[in-house]
């Protein structure tokens, strides 16, 4: 099973980024032996859509599950239409042990994005 982590640097090891759309990289495992490779993070740099643009980039990759602290409602929804599922870092502080608290169920399945309350003038 091909899973992503949002990180801070190109490494498995790195700290992992909160973000998903903006993170730095797009760290992509085979949770079955641990095999990794680091990517760019294609959203990073987008003037808009980022999360679009990241959750493309991971559906590309052929990835059954994203990790990340939070994904935006176009994330959420290329991710869901993309047949990916999402979870949060809950303690997870690096990336390897972000896989190795998803492989043992210790990670929470992402609800969705909240959803933010019309402001009243």
């Amino acid at each position: 099973m091909k899973i992503v982590v949002t990180t801070i640097a190109p490494n498995i090891a790195a700290d992992v980024d909160p973000r998903f759309g903006r993170s730095a990289c797009l760290i992509v495992v085979d949770a079955e032996t641990m095999r990794w490779s680091a990517h760019p993070n294609p959203g990073a740099g987008a003037s808009g859509g980022a999360g679009t643009v990241a959750a493309q980039f991971v559906a590309e990759q052929g990835a059954e599950a994203a990790i990340s602290g939070d994904f935006g409602p176009n994330a959420y929804r290329a991710l869901q239409a993309a047949g990916v599922s999402m979870y949060v870092l809950g303690q997870s502080r690096t990336a390897h042990e972000a896989i190795e608290r998803f492989k043992s169920g210790q990670l929470a399945r992402f609800a969705g994005p909240a959803m933010r309350q019309p402001q009243r003038t």
